[in-house]
């Protein structure tokens, strides 16, 4: 039983001693994670000088300038119909018909009145004429002079009354012709031939070619950094260039108290190749524009924010501070404080803390700590592995192969 104790003492031994051997070897491994620190694995960007400008983006519809809505001054069955909607018209083009024979029997009638009255003025001025030269020369009484003149005046103003008449008769004839009053599209037709149009119901609606306009409707901040002039370009919803442009020609003196929005009108100037009246834009007014500048990926800043309470106002106010780190000598991160400027989507400008030149750290800065180790990768920090070559084989089984000999004992003992 004793020597029994000492031999397992003796395994015990050798086993504690096998094993520790291993482990020290193990840490001295290059590979191993828990030897040397190699740093934080890090992505860098060598900075370089870039342009930026600060955008208002925002969306509205094409509009036209002038929407003119054609409405009949008659209440008169419709019988022609001379356009259609898309047509593109001018002005004064006929652009329907009423319903016009009683107007035309009218003006015939009035017509013949002024003839007849033409004639009877011709007949009394040569009377009053001839009765003013005898009148002259005392044949006759002043009686009948005064008769003369009166029949004369009388005719000279039935003439007037009937070419009145005639004149309104003319008019309401040209009332069945409904015609354009500006150059434009037809946008849209409410009525067909055969239905009766009345006084107050429009008929056509007509977007004048003159020129559009779209309407904004922007937040408080954005409102407020626009003005009268002010550059914009368009580009229709889907497109890829901004290839229509506009000034801003109006905008609202305040926000709007439901929305909370102002409103700004651009005047287009130059409606591209894709703006119609009715398409949806983007607009794109540029507010602010920095050449050769410092230009960061916000993704690359570290955000500090701070809440004070203002006693005065009982308001929480919020300060942000602004970092990023940069690497120097490719093997220490160092912590910049930085002042931010324009902004442009995703990029934004540093006005200060980083110089053109420096090696900004994009990714894996978030763990980093100043004056920390680093090691700069290319790609993605987590592929920063050894890679082992894996043969294409299967890796042998144990006991999955039988030994040669083996397999031709069996043969042999198989044939007897």
């Amino acid at each position: 039983m004793r020597k029994v104790i000492i031999l397992i003492t003796l395994s015990l031994f050798v086993w504690i001693s096998c094993g520790g051997g291993d482990s020290q070897q193990d840490n001295q491994r290059p590979g191993n994670r828990g030897g040397e620190n190699r740093g934080t694995a890090v992505e860098v960007r060598e900075l370089e000088p870039e342009n930026i400008v600060d955008q208002i983006r925002s969306y509205g519809s094409v509009e036209s300038r002038n929407l003119v809505k054609v409405v009949p001054q008659l209440s008169e069955r419709i019988t022609e119909i001379h356009v259609d909607l898309g047509d593109t018209i001018s002005e004064g083009d006929l652009l329907a018909r009423l319903y016009d024979t009683t107007y035309r029997d009218n003006v015939r009638s009035d017509e013949a009145t002024v003839r007849q009255r033409r004639v009877s003025l011709e007949r009394d001025s040569t009377t009053y004429q001839r009765q003013r030269t005898l009148y002259d020369r005392g044949a006759i009484s002043s009686s009948e002079y005064d008769e003369a003149r009166a029949t004369f005046e009388s005719s000279l103003a039935d003439l007037e009354t009937a070419e009145a008449s005639l004149t309104q008769s003319r008019e309401e004839l040209k009332k069945t012709e409904v015609r354009s009053p500006v150059d434009g599209v037809i946008t849209r037709r409410y009525q067909s031939r055969g239905d009766l149009a009345s006084t107050g119901q429009e008929i056509f609606d007509i977007a004048s070619t003159v020129g559009y306009e779209v309407r904004l409707y922007l937040p408080m901040r954005e409102w407020r950094r626009t003005s009268i002039n002010q550059q914009v370009h368009f580009r229709a919803s889907g497109e890829e260039d901004f290839d229509a442009q506009g000034v801003i020609a109006r905008r609202s003196p305040d926000i709007d108290r439901s929305t909370g929005l102002g409103e700004v009108v651009v005047a287009v100037t130059d409606p591209g190749a894709s703006m119609y009246s009715g398409v949806l834009v983007e607009s794109r007014i540029d507010v602010d524009r920095r050449d050769q500048t410092v230009v960061v990926p916000r993704s690359a800043l570290i955000e500090q924010v701070q809440t004070r309470i203002n006693p005065e106002t009982n308001t929480i106010d919020i300060d942000r501070e602004y970092s990023a780190f940069v690497a120097v000598n490719d093997t220490i991160a160092e912590r910049r404080s930085v002042d931010l400027g324009v902004e442009q989507g995703n990029r934004v400008q540093v006005t200060s803390g980083i110089d053109i030149g420096e090696k900004l750290i994009i990714t894996g800065q978030a763990g980093l700590e100043d004056e920390g180790r680093i090691r700069i990768t290319r790609g993605d920090p987590l592929q920063d592995m050894e890679e082992r070559t894996v043969e294409d084989e299967d890796p042998p089984v144990p006991g999955d192969h039988r030994d040669e000999h083996t397999e031709d004992e069996s043969e042999d003992q198989e044939d007897q």
